[in-house]
């Protein structure tokens, strides 16, 4: 079957500070006037994890979604408690394997890469499939 991107879960514990929010807009362009709209807090927890009791964490390895902006020590937000739908990006169980990929149910019922180098893995009656989870958000350390 080849490499693929992996996960390692991990469940969240305890709750993130508020951390104070700019809302201001941050130019990725030419750098705008400053403004102090330094008037809210944000909480990462309350951000990223709509259903605390079916919400786990999950270390990327591998370069199979990078396509779709997942990466190498990526942290995956996952919630269990969500149906997979066509297109969603998925913790899957393949042939007790954790991975993660595009669902696609439109034509042949598959696990779609998000890397050219990587060839979809169709679901036939050889592979054994669970969806495990459903990833709702990425969190990546930029050092």
């Amino acid at each position: 079957m080849g490499p693929m991107s992996k996960v390692t879960l991990l469940k969240p514990q305890g709750s993130y500070s508020e951390i104070p929010f700019y809302s201001g807009k941050v130019s990725a362009g030419f750098p705008g006037v400053v403004d102090e709209h330094m008037e809210d807090s944000l909480s990462l927890d309350r951000l990223l994890i709509k259903n605390p009791v079916t919400t786990f964490f999950a270390k990327v390895e591998g370069d199979s979604m990078t396509g779709a902006g997942i990466f190498q020590n990526d942290v995956l937000v996952i919630d269990r408690s969500l149906t997979a739908s066509d297109k969603d990006i998925v913790v899957a169980l393949l042939n007790n394997e954790f991975t993660v990929k595009r669902l696609r149910t439109q034509g042949t019922l598959r696990l779609q890469a998000e890397n050219p180098h990587y060839a979809d893995i169709p679901i036939t009656g050889e592979n054994e499939l669970v969806i495990w989870g459903v990833v709702t958000g990425v969190a990546r350390s930029l050092k």
